[in-house]
Order: structure tokens, then sequence, then C-alpha cells
């Protein structure tokens, strides 16, 4: 008797384990905002429109139910500005708060080229410019691009978050986790890995180490903003998704916000206009082509 109830026992455990499973592997997705940049429209002159099209995609957000959200910086237009500040930390506190949100330090949040001071002047206000979280078998790794990108003064904080860097991500492969994903301002690259130097990208200085670490450690995905229009690009496996602006965009592009629904073999994503967002999100796959 014993042993028959022990063995319905595992038998119960092993079901209430692959039920599970089953449920961390169920598709989900997240929403990716970037460049809000309040005060960009006008040069810092008001920041009126600005809010209107940020308070427009927190209303989606509400409204479609992201597991998460991620704004990938340029939070501000003006770094340190207390006005453009409030409003910024005003918009975003209506996401609800059952919808974890995580902000990300922009070239325009701590500078150009960031100091010491204006690092730490940034995380009083938003905490660590670094960090990683976790969300159904995904591990973000969130970077503050902008120390890699122009780390004239701030060389020491780049070496210290290139140590913690390799640190996290062995920690994240040792999970095995569906997906590591890498979330920071400005992408790495536009068109190719390759790609010549300019304000846009990450010198390739600093760019291949990076990469070639992201690779060791099976990185897929590399979702930034800072361009102010969509650009897409692959170098093998590693793919980089750069986002359109939710505040005044560039280049001829439009105003929007980004959706990525992850499964267990890939994340699926795509970048929709203000004007032309979607009443929901499908998680079922589309239909394989015959």
């Amino acid at each position: 008797m014993i042993a028959r109830l022990r063995r319905l026992a595992f038998a119960l455990a092993g079901a209430l384990s692959l039920a599970a499973a089953a449920r961390a592997a169920e598709p989900f997705f997240f929403i990716q905002l970037s460049d809000p940049q309040l005060g960009m429209f006008t040069d810092n002159r008001d920041f009126s429109q600005d809010a209107a099209n940020f308070e427009f995609a927190v209303a989606a957000v509400n409204r479609l139910r992201p597991a998460f959200v991620v704004i990938t910086g340029d939070l501000v237009h003006k770094p340190g500005d207390a006005a453009q500040i409030a409003e910024y930390r005003r918009i975003s506190g209506k996401i609800d708060a059952a919808i974890p949100v995580y902000h990300i330090a922009g070239n325009h949040d701590v500078q150009n080229v960031p100091t010491p001071e204006s690092l730490a002047a940034y995380a009083k206000i938003f905490g660590p410019d670094r960090y990683v979280f976790r969300h159904g078998g995904l591990v973000g790794v969130v970077l503050n691009s902008s120390v890699i990108h122009s780390p004239e003064k701030s060389a020491a904080q780049l070496a210290e978050q290139e140590r913690w860097l390799r640190a996290e991500l062995a920690k994240a492969r040792a999970e095995n986790p569906r997906h590591i994903v890498v979330f920071q301002h400005h992408p790495w690259f536009l068109q190719s890995a390759a790609e010549p130097d300019q304000y846009f990208n990450i010198p390739l200085a600093r760019r291949a180490p990076h990469l070639a670490l992201f690779r060791e450690f099976g990185v897929r995905y590399l979702f930034c903003g800072h361009y102010h229009r969509n650009a897409e690009a692959r170098d093998g496996d590693l793919e980089a998704v750069t986002s359109g602006p939710v505040g005044k965009p560039l280049g001829g592009a439009k105003s929007g916000l980004r959706v990525a629904i992850v499964r267990d073999d890939r994340i699926e994503h795509r970048y929709h206009d203000l004007g032309d967002l979607p009443v929901r999100i499908d998680l079922n796959p589309a239909p394989a082509r015959k």
C-alpha cells in the first residue's frame, strides 16, 4: 500500500512538473518603446507633442497587456532637465503596476560623453544603469551603451560593466533559458557587423569584442533604439533590432512601438506606427506556407 502511494505521489509530481514546464513554454509578448525623448519635437521649448505621443503609447500598453515593457533610452531630450524628467516619470507611471517597466539609459539621459557625475545623477532618479531581469525563460540583460559608445570620461565604469556582463552571461547560460536578450540604447550595427563607425552605431573597436562575447554565450537578439527609425540586420545567428521612436522620428519614419512575441525557438517582432496599432496580439503562430 505504501509503495503504491509512493508511486502515485511520484506520478502526480511528474504530471505537475510537466504541466509547469508546459506553462513555462507558452508564448508571451513584450513591448519595446524607444526614445520618448521629451522635448525633442521643439528642441526643448516645450514637450507637449512628445508627451502626447508617450501618453498614447502608454494607453496602448495598458490595453494590450504585455508581459513587460522595455524603454530603450533617451527618456528625455535635455540631460538632467527636472521638468522633462518629471513628465517622463508621470506618464510612465501610468503604466499598470502589474506590468513591469524596464527603463534604460540613453545618451540624452547621461550625456553624449557620460561622466561619473552624470551616471550617478541618472542612477539616483532611475536606478541602476545596468541590470538583469527574467520572465518566462527569457533573460534580459540591460546595458548602458553610452559608456560603450563614448567612454572617454567613464573608462572605469566601462571596465566594470564588461566584467559584470561576462559574469551575468555565464550565469544566464547556466540556467539554460529560452533566450538571452540584450537591451540597450545605441545600436550595435544597422546594416552589417563590420560597418564603419558613425554616430548611430557602437564603434567597431568595442563592437567586435562585445559581439564575440554575445556569440560565446548564445545571445541571439539585440534590441536597441537611438536611430529614430527602424533597422534590422543580422550577423550569423545574431539579430540586431533597432526600433523607431515613440517621440520624434527622423528620415521619413513614423512614431510607434515594437511588439515582440517570445516563443521557444525564436522571437518574432513587428514595429507598429502609432496610427496603426493592433487591436490585440495573437500569440498563435502563423500557418506554415505551402
